[in-house]
């Protein structure tokens, strides 16, 4: 009877591999943290040395991979992890590609794409062939090389920030049609191997394969805006990113059933999702999650290179990966340069596409089954061509920048005018005239604000969540991005760089908060004002970057005040001396200073434009203004005839006040009489 209890709990918990005891660690943890420590640290080296992480991703996989220090031997976990990075990836690129810039690139996609596929196959098997190779080995290897790799060139392209310029355009046609080749090329491996399916067959699973494109595009354009849209209005951020990642791993797996590959199938449901006006916002959501899984896949190539082979025939790696830079930088500049793109383009975009492919290993795999090695190198083929795709990896980031220089200096050499430069003066002042208030947030007190920007000439962009917000917004003729304002990816999309002031005016204080300190690493120029929905707390807004802090309460009270005492025919505080009630005012201490008291201080907002007791007397005479470093109140100096600083200083038990006067930047400790000098 007392080992009953026992049994069960091992028969409730029997292929349940969460349910472990408590002393009991679960297989995949240690591959899984050791692979992300790997790659936070050598990632970090990386960064700090100005390496693209993509490097350090690559190196951390050779490092703990099984063939050196065996710290991950098993991979199957690492592979899963891997599979659903490049998914990821190829899904944020389809939605930031949308099916309309697709449209306008077809030709690239079709003509560039078509001649670099056929170029680089057609050298390299010539080359294999001149070597005394068969030509099922030759077409073979040609297959392999005519792929560049899709993970490391969007990398390298959004890292810079040249995914829309013309050889990203170019770039990024040329691998869509890379992808889509993908799809025939695993059809015909079993084939040059002297096994596989007849052309009926062949021809039977391309036509599955544009079956699955024509429908996925009317389902992108009828079904996918729709139901974003009902997604979006249950105001759940868990509802949006799981329907999502839904949206984009199902989407792949169903292609994969139709003998698509599940790159191409995750790209084409990015351009599902494009199509929806919450496309920003789930581009958001979905980006670290990517970012995590891509990392993950980077290692995970690392991790298949064998360093012994590496040194053993290090001469043959480097002949290779030299032979394959050529053969590829040409045939992919003469297929880009058929495209009109100019020279310059042509050339940067050939070197940046003068890598092997993460899906050359695909198809190795599929040729390994039907008796093909690359190159006809035998038992040494795989390690080789791993080998050299990952130094070519590694290299991709310098191949890109050499691309840039030697297509600046064949663009002068021809005489192509250059595509980018400093801006004229004409052109840099119409920007400047062009350049929006970006309002956060979307309610009345927005509104409001944007109507009276807009009457002054002024265009406004919206960043908001809430579709019912963003519709009122688009009817009153803004700008709208749909998103959360705290993406880097949403503010971009808002013209972030280039506005001329931002606005948080509809979150509490905590929101706007962690809102202001994204804001302020994306315009460290750009003036930004706060206006909270509950009582501003200043030591959280002003730290985090918030230029203005509007006090909703306080504000209105202080016009009230204003116009009473106007109408009563009271003074007004005199203009030009007064601190601003929205600017936030802070005070660090030096360090050596001797009063206990300078913990106390803290960021505040004046309590009003003048002081505050000498405006409820009706009088203005004071001689300096000083503010209270506890509460923010507003009070006249020793030196004026009332006194009130001293006065509440010693009523309230706040010792510290700082000058309002401008230049003077001290403070001064009533309790101690000390005068207290600025950090400097």
């Amino acid at each position: 009877m007392l080992a009953w209890p026992d049994r069960a709990r091992e028969q409730r918990t029997k292929g349940h591999p969460m349910l472990l005891a408590a002393e009991e660690t679960p297989a995949y943890l240690p591959p899984v943290v050791l692979l992300l420590c790997a790659a936070a640290v050598i990632g970090y080296l990386s960064v700090k040395v100005r390496v693209v992480p993509i490097v350090g991703f690559l190196l951390a996989g050779v490092l703990i991979g099984p063939h050196q220090l065996g710290l991950v031997a098993t991979t199957e976990t690492v592979e899963a992890a891997a599979d659903i990075g490049v998914i990821l990836l190829l899904f944020t690129i389809g939605i930031e590609f949308s099916l309309d810039r697709l449209a306008a690139i077809k030709n690239h996609v079709l003509v560039g794409g078509g001649l670099q596929v056929l170029l680089t196959a057609g050298a390299t098997a010539g080359l294999v062939l001149a070597f005394g190779a068969d030509w099922q080995t030759a077409v073979f290897t040609g297959f392999l090389v005519a792929l560049s790799s899709t993970a490391i060139v969007l990398k390298v392209l959004a890292s810079a920030g040249r995914t829309t310029e013309p050889v990203g355009q170019a770039s990024v046609a040329t691998l869509i049609f890379q992808d889509l080749a993908v799809v025939l090329m695993v059809l015909l491996v079993p084939l040059l191997g002297g096994s596989g399916e007849g052309p009926l067959e062949i021809a039977r699973a391309l036509g599955t394969a544009a079956a699955v494109l024509v429908v996925v595009l009317l389902v992108a354009r009828k079904v996918m805006p729709p139901l974003l849209e009902r997604v979006a209005r249950a105001c759940s951020p868990e509802v949006f990113l799981l329907t999502v990642v839904a949206i984009g791993l199902g989407t792949a797996y169903l292609t994969s059933l139709a003998g698509v590959s599940v790159a191409l199938g995750a790209f084409l449901a990015g351009l599902v999702v494009s199509e929806s006006r919450h496309s920003a916002h789930a581009l958001g959501e979905v980006l670290p999650l990517q970012i995590l899984f891509s990392a993950t896949f980077f290692v995970s190539i690392g991790m298949l290179l064998d360093l012994r082979t590496l040194l053993d025939l290090w001469w043959l790696v480097l002949l290779l990966a030299a032979a394959v830079v050529v053969i590829k930088a040409a045939t992919a500049t003469t297929a880009l340069a058929t495209l009109g793109v100019g020279t310059s383009t042509a050339v940067a975009g050939g070197l940046l596409l003068a890598q092997i492919g993460e899906f050359s290993f695909v198809l190795q795999r599929a040729g390994a089954q039907a008796g093909l090695e690359p190159g006809g190198l035998g038992e040494d083929g795989e390690q080789v061509l791993i080998a050299v795709t990952v130094l070519l990896m590694t290299l991709t980031p310098a191949l890109s920048a050499l691309g840039d220089r030697l297509g600046r200096w064949a663009g002068s050499r021809r005489g192509t005018p250059p595509q980018s430069g400093a801006p004229s003066g004409a052109s840099a002042g119409q920007a400047a005239a062009e350049a929006p208030v970006l309002i956060s947030g979307w309610g009345p007190v927005s509104a409001e604000l944007a109507a009276a920007v807009r009457a002054r000439g002024i265009p406004v962009t919206v960043t908001t969540l809430g579709p019912d917000l963003a519709s009122a917004a688009e009817a009153q003729g803004h700008t709208v991005v749909r998103g959360d304002p705290m993406r880097h990816n949403v503010l971009e999309d808002a013209g972030v760089s280039a506005a001329r002031a931002v606005v948080v005016a509809e979150n509490t204080s905590e929101e706007s908060a962690r809102i202001v300190a994204v804001l302020r690493r994306l315009v460290p120029g750009a003036p930004i004002v706060v206006r909270t929905v509950d009582a501003p707390e200043t030591g959280l807004l002003a730290p985090a970057g918030a230029d203005r802090i509007v006090d909703t309460t306080g504000s209105v009270s202080a016009d009230l005040s204003g116009t009473v005492l106007d109408a009563l025919g009271l003074p007004a505080p005199a203009p030009g001396r007064r601190p601003d009630p929205h600017v936030p005012v802070g005070f660090t201490a030096d360090p050596q200073s001797p009063c206990p008291h300078t913990a106390e201080t803290r960021p505040v907002l004046p309590g009003t434009a003048g002081c505050a007791d000498c405006l409820r007397m009706g009088e203005r005479d004071w001689v300096h203004l000083r503010i209270c470093l506890s509460c923010g109140n507003v009070g006249c100096c020793d030196s004026s005839p009332n006194r009130h600083a001293s006065a509440h200083a010693s009523g309230s038990e706040h010792p510290l006040v700082t000058s309002a006067e401008p230049g003077e930047d001290w403070a001064w400790c009533y309790l101690d009489g000390t005068r207290i000098a600025p950090k400097e």
